[in-house]
């Protein structure tokens, strides 16, 4: 019996302008995957997020019709990539989703502060330094070797203790040389000696820069610095293309287990970081070959998928990551496109899932330096805590789970272009006032807009403590839905998809979980050290999220701890700061090795006290009321 002939088609992908030869039956997301074109979704290729929209430019696909995409823009081209498969030759667009940047800093509320709580009393000296010398050419009389004649000179500039790599030295006579003994040294900073990791001809002390990274889960932010002033001359932001193989850090590490599935997931980083740093460099005319060094600040397992080590113990009792301090590692070696002589540091982590992320948060908000107790919450998928002074610095890590970047939720996304942020409603039986990040026809709601949507309906009386709506309360908004009663939030003649944009009780159960998990994680954390939450001094919130919420708010929900609005601080990306810092002092590179080792680690997950406090705080805002005295709820 003759078998059936498998029919082969080239699907195109636009911008990158990427082909990829598939067989039928696959669908256009499978399809990108192989061809490692970043597509977000964040479903799992089941169809129902709505997040990997393409538009069909040329050949035809055979699709299944989404209540997610209108009917007028599926007629235009637009399509779910993981529900539709070629039948011939395709050519598709993938839509450039970006963040808004002006919604992500304005004010959310009253009692908000941006902080001025960073790190203190450092010097500006980049971890690498270029240093223009005049070397005096040997003589008869002064024979002295290559190498000793270039020690000479860097030791009247203050380094002494110095290695020198093999490619460098072979370098060495011919770049004095051709130079008339005028050279630029590139000196790195590291335990226990300096390195020269470059020299040049001619005076181009003026041509450095550094790069610092945030490797987060959901995205990647870099910033590019003038080494020579301390400025940022720019900045960018790309979703971790790893994402596309699991949306946690549970799931990545399950994906590397698979057969070359370390390999995708470092392809998939090296390519986000090398578009970063790309996007970087043109934008701002700088040349590539001028680039030092590079800061990089992530969680455990980010690290880890980063070099190739096996993450597997992360997640497994008693939770020990393979590394925690390491050396400066060339670039290349990790497959980040930049010069052969520039290094990479990587922020010290501390636990499983503590990592250097955090470590580079605390250095640069400079708690470590202070008398007064602090508590800092970089809220995500993975909360980490971390409370102390310049005495004693205690951290722990809770799963929040995605909710407040939208996962768990029927209308979540990320806090991008059409995400509910705001939400406003005066009485039960009124129409909310909602406000949407640009400006444009709604699309979901991100976590900010969950915090002040719950917020809001539990202060009025539409929502119960438990998270269960009341119909009673007179709200007309309240309505049976396919998963229980829900909340139409926006009509679907209002939204961007066509379809009602409501709240269920399945979506606020999911979100009680994660800010449960957040504030019993604080108070294990605090009560750990024979502290309670009234002696904080200080709440820094940090991270992409923890930029977005409302202080009144998050406190009305339980998510965080009830003091004195003026003691809450907003330092953003935390990470970020401290890696910018790092890159451009000596000072905080060593202060950060110190606070690494300063950091004791509280492990949640087997923790029995952890385990009471967040069954206890499985109610809006708490089981024990005591704990929240100026909520006001129902009224």
């Amino acid at each position: 019996m003759a078998q059936a002939q498998i029919h082969k088609f080239n699907i195109r992908f636009l911008p990158d302008d990427i082909t990829v030869s598939v067989s039928e039956g696959v669908t256009i997301l499978e399809a990108a995957l192989a061809a490692g074109v970043n597509i977000n979704t964040r479903c799992g290729g089941v169809g129902t997020c709505g997040s990997c929209r393409v538009w069909l430019k040329e050949g035809k696909v055979r699709s299944k019709h989404s209540a997610r995409i209108k009917e007028a823009d599926f007629k235009r081209g637009l399509r779910l990539a993981c529900q539709s498969h070629a039948v011939s030759d395709v050519t598709v667009e993938i839509p450039v989703v970006k963040a808004n940047s002006t919604a992500a800093s304005r004010s959310l509320s009253s009692g908000r502060r941006e902080t001025s709580i960073l790190a203190e009393g450092w010097a500006f000296k980049p971890m690498a330094e270029k240093i223009y010398l005049e070397i005096q050419p040997p003589t008869l009389e002064d024979n002295q070797a290559d190498i000793g004649r270039l020690r000479r000179s860097l030791k009247q500039r203050g380094i002494e203790n110095l290695a020198i790599g093999h490619d460098t030295l072979k370098r060495l006579p011919a770049v004095l040389r051709e130079s008339s003994w005028n050279v630029t040294a590139t000196i790195l900073a590291e335990e226990p000696s300096d390195i020269l990791v470059l020299l040049e001809s001619g005076d181009t002390s003026g041509n450095h820069y550094g790069i610092a990274v945030d490797i987060g889960t959901t995205a990647v932010r870099a910033q590019l610095l003038d080494l020579t002033t301390g400025t940022t001359i720019a900045e960018n932001t790309a979703y971790n293309r790893q994402a596309d193989y699991g949306e946690d850090v549970i799931s990545r590490i399950a994906y590397s287990r698979r057969k070359l599935g370390m390999e995708k997931l470092q392809q998939a980083i090296n390519e986000t970081l090398n578009y970063l740093i790309d996007e970087m460099v043109s934008h701002s005319k700088v040349d590539k070959a001028g680039i030092s060094h590079m800061v990089i600040a992530a969680n455990t397992v980010m690290i880890q998928l980063l070099l190739g080590i096996n993450p597997e113990s992360l997640r497994l009792s008693p939770y020990v990551p393979a590394i925690d301090i390491l050396p400066q590692l060339k670039a290349r070696t990790l497959g980040i496109d930049l010069p052969e002589h520039v290094y990479a540091y990587i922020v010290p982590s501390v636990a499983s899932y503590v990592g250097g992320d955090i470590v580079s948060g605390i250095t640069g908000s400079g708690i470590y330096q202070r008398d007064n107790i602090s508590l800092y919450i970089d809220i995500g998928t993975n909360g980490e805590i971390v409370a102390g002074n310049k005495d004693w610095l205690v951290t722990a890590a809770c799963s929040a789970g995605p909710t407040f970047e939208g996962g768990g939720i029927k209308f979540g996304m990320l806090a991008a272009s059409g995400a509910i942020e705001g939400f406003e409603l005066e009485a039960a039986g009124g129409t909310p006032e909602i406000k949407v990040i640009g400006d444009t026809a709604p699309a979901g709601i991100c976590g900010s807009g969950i915090i002040n949507t719950v917020a809001t309906l539990l202060r009025i009386g539409v929502l119960g403590q438990n998270g269960k709506f009341i119909p009673e309360s007179g709200c007309h908004r309240i309505r049976q839905g396919a998963d229980g009663l829900e909340y139409l939030l926006a009509d679907a003649s209002l939204s961007e998809h066509g379809q009602d944009i409501v709240l269920t009780e399945m979506d606020i159960d999911n979100f009680i979980r994660s800010k449960a998990a957040i504030f019993a994680g604080c108070q294990t954390l605090i009560e750990s050290v024979g502290v309670n939450l009234e002696d904080i001094d200080d709440v820094i919130i940090a991270g992409t999220f923890g930029s977005r919420i409302d202080i009144e708010n998050s406190i009305t929900i339980g998510l965080l701890p009830d003091l004195a609005r003026e003691r809450f601080y907003f330092i953003g990306n935390g990470s970020l700061i401290g890696a910018r810092l790092t890159c451009l002092s000596q000072d905080l590179y060593r202060d950060g090795l110190k606070v690494s080792e300063m950091m004791t680690n509280i492990e949640l997950s087997e923790n029995n006290t952890f385990t009471s406090n967040y069954i206890a705080s499985l109610f809006m805002p708490h089981t024990d009321h005591h704990k929240f005295p100026s909520v006001e709820i129902g009224r």
